[in-house]
């Protein structure tokens, strides 16, 4: 039988446990959530203000945790809005740029465009490695997916020359780039085949120069 002294001990132990684990939740829920991604622009999504037209912005996205990253998009309007890619899978240090599209609603009664509510989050999934991106791995694992951010759309004046702006035209470029890499086919290592149809053989035409080059010189053989 526990003697009163014992039993006063055991409960500070076990007072002092609990109220350490009660800090420890309160200091997770303190402490900001660690970043898997680091995107540029870091907080707004800048748009030109073209009303009754399709608009871009671009967003770069880098992966700067040491495992492989799955991130996803998602807006408040979905209805005029569209991300290309809407999601992928990084690996670490792998960086991509997105590109968002946006149907720009003219005011009614011309009057001055308000500050828009429009707003776009981007969250984020560690994964075990490679693999194919599919929205679903968000849903299946809802319990360890962060957001890494809410950005608050901003439009930009095209007709105001501004640092922002620069900045946009310059990423919009790259991400033009970038898609176009994509789309180019794989350079083939074989015989290359000339618009004509015909088939050069590399290997005859690398002969016939060093041949050339050698009659050149003086010192080609000749053949018995």
């Amino acid at each position: 039988m526990a003697t009163p002294q014992e039993s006063v001990q055991g409960s500070s132990t076990c007072n002092f446990f609990t109220k350490f684990s009660s800090l420890s939740s309160l200091a997770k829920l303190l402490l900001p959530t660690p970043r898997r991604l680091k995107l540029d622009p870091s907080n707004k999504l800048f748009l030109r203000y073209a009303p009754g037209k399709q608009v871009r912005s671009a967003i770069k996205i880098k992966n700067t945790s040491k495992s492989h990253v799955a991130f996803k998009f998602q807006t408040t309007a979905p209805k005029s809005c569209f991300m290309r890619p809407p999601g992928a899978i990084l690996s670490p240090g792998e960086s991509i740029i997105a590109t968002v599209f946006k149907f720009v609603e003219p005011p009614e009664n011309n009057e001055k465009p308000q500050k828009p509510a429009l707003k776009f989050k981007i969250m984020s999934l560690k994964v075990k490695g490679p693999m194919d991106y599919i929205p679903e791995l968000f849903d299946e694992q809802i319990d360890k997916v962060i957001v890494e951010q809410i950005l608050q759309v901003v439009f930009l004046d095209p007709e105001r020359p501004s640092s922002a702006l620069a900045k946009l035209n310059r990423q919009l470029a790259e991400a033009d780039a970038a898609m176009e890499a994509r789309r180019k086919p794989p350079e083939d290592a074989g015989p290359r085949i000339m618009s004509e149809g015909l088939v050069i053989d590399e290997w005859k035409e690398r002969r016939e120069r060093y041949l050339a080059k050698q009659e050149q010189q003086g010192t080609l053989y000749s053949e018995c």
